[in-house]
């Protein structure tokens, strides 16, 4: 989910977040995450985020910040640095990823099955 604020509706957060906010707390299918704080008409993107264990990032430059995926039961990973990949490139050449480490990178994965 991408945004341009910390704070937003929340209707809007629930579209794109796939969580009902309801005075239990957050609710999602059968399971409900009870949240430290009332449910208003705004949502305080970073304190619901964090007693969801959603990460949110900010790029500065856009001025925009994205709200990733929730592991409330601890699951998430310790980083987003991804393994070293080393793959020849369409000349038959070796590519590393780590070339790429500071930069923002997109990874495209198909399997034919």
């Amino acid at each position: 989910m991408i945004f341009d604020g910390l704070q937003m509706p929340t209707a809007e957060f629930e579209r794109g977040s796939g969580w009902t906010l309801k005075p239990e707390g957050a609710c999602r299918a059968e399971m409900c995450v009870p949240l430290a704080g009332p449910v208003g008409e705004v949502v305080d993107v970073p304190a619901v985020a964090e007693q969801l264990g959603m990460p949110v990032v900010h790029d500065v430059e856009e001025g925009m910040w994205s709200l990733g995926p929730a592991f409330p039961a601890g699951h998430a990973l310790s980083s987003a640095e991804a393994p070293e990949l080393e793959l020849p490139d369409l000349d038959g050449n070796l590519f590393r990823l780590s070339s790429l480490r500071g930069k923002k990178v997109l990874l495209v994965a198909w399997a034919p099955y």
